[in-house]
């Protein structure tokens, strides 16, 4: 489940609201909108009301809507969170504040922020509750901070809360050049760690490289078990983030250090890997799943702190947060094909 997950009552009561609205013709503002489930096709451009803030709530002027795998899941209707038809999808954004409900503090007009919802970010004005939203500060463009919550804060969370992960140990990215695999490629050098991505084409590795990897792994050609045990002197690896599952976890898993600790972030290949719990016991090793958003949602002070980091670092120029395209949301069918192409390294945006 994406961050926002924390915020999903709240966030159906206002897209169901919406999709009254729409039914009854009340036209307002440009949004993506999903009509039917399917795939991007699914996709149509229309107008739905302008909102209202409500009590503890901000509009925000979107500037960017971010997207993510998991969107490609949602217009589907093949991910946990099924929101109601219509509705807008994309879970992250960034934009200005437009205005303030009764209570809200902290926020005012013209503020640059972002935040993230379970979905409905690709319109051109989105009330949000106020918690849900972060600081941009100006060094750092909206467009970027768009796509900074849901990647960064899920493998934030993953490598210092549930990996512990400490400099000088050895951290391994499958899925390198994806969104999520960047992250943990940018933040596991700020950590301090060595970093061997692995991914499917000399493109995408090339691309790990320029963002700080320190070696690389084409799995699609080489022995991924047997490279990571060659690149790491015998030893293995401290850390495995492993956002794709499929044929590559288990291969990753016996290339493991004793005591060191399988990162489960998601399963882009499609399949579930069945992991042979023996491997946990000869390795001394931990398996750990990272659920980000009952994370967000059981701790929201801690995973407000790491948020501000994150901005902050991405404002220093220490994480990239790198645009691979941005789309009009005319062109959101476009957008959602390559993102569910695999095509995309790092993030892309649709912008009004």
């Amino acid at each position: 489940m994406s961050g926002g997950a924390y915020l999903g009552r709240e966030a159906d009561k206002n897209m169901a609201r919406e999709a009254r609205a729409i039914r009854d013709g009340d036209e307002a503002m440009k949004a993506v909108l999903c009509v039917r489930h399917g795939g991007p096709e699914a996709l149509e451009i229309g107008d739905i009301p302008e909102p209202a803030a409500g009590k503890g709530e901000v509009v925000v002027k979107v500037a960017a809507a971010s997207l993510n795998f998991f969107d490609t899941l949602i217009i589907q209707n093949k991910y946990q969170y099924k929101p109601e038809l219509p509705f807008s999808p994309c879970a992250e954004f960034s934009g200005t504040v437009d205005s303030v409900g009764e209570g809200v503090t902290g926020f005012k007009a013209g503020d640059r922020v972002c935040g993230n919802l379970p979905t409905g970010a690709a319109r051109e004005k989105i009330a949000v509750p106020a918690r849900a939203l972060i600081q941009v500060p100006q060094a750092l463009e909206l467009e970027k901070a768009a796509g900074l919550i849901i990647t960064y804060g899920t493998t934030i969370h993953a490598l210092k809360d549930r990996a512990k992960l400490k400099a000088g140990e050895t951290l391994a990215v499958l899925g390198a050049s994806g969104g999520v695999g960047l992250a943990a490629i940018e933040l596991g050098k700020v950590i301090g760690a060595k970093v061997i991505a692995a991914a499917s084409s000399p493109e995408k590795l090339d691309f790990a490289k320029k963002h700080g990897a320190d070696e690389v792994i084409d799995y699609s050609k080489e022995d991924l078990k047997e490279r990571l045990k060659v690149l790491t002197g015998g030893k293995g690896v401290d850390v495995i983030y492993d956002p794709v599952g499929g044929p590559y976890a288990e291969p990753a898993l016996r290339s493991i250090a004793w005591e060191g600790r399988f990162l489960v972030i998601g399963f882009a290949a499609g399949e579930i890997p069945k992991i042979p719990l023996n491997l946990a016991l000869l390795k001394g090793c931990d398996i750990v799943g990272v659920f980000w958003g009952d994370y967000a949602r059981r701790n929201p002070e801690a995973n407000k702190k790491h948020l501000d980091e994150i901005v902050r670092l991405a404002a220093e120029g220490k994480l990239s947060a790198h645009l691979d395209a941005r789309y009009k949301f005319d062109n959101a069918v476009e957008a959602f094909h390559a993102i569910a192409q695999r095509k995309v390294k790092g993030k892309i945006v649709l912008v009004p």
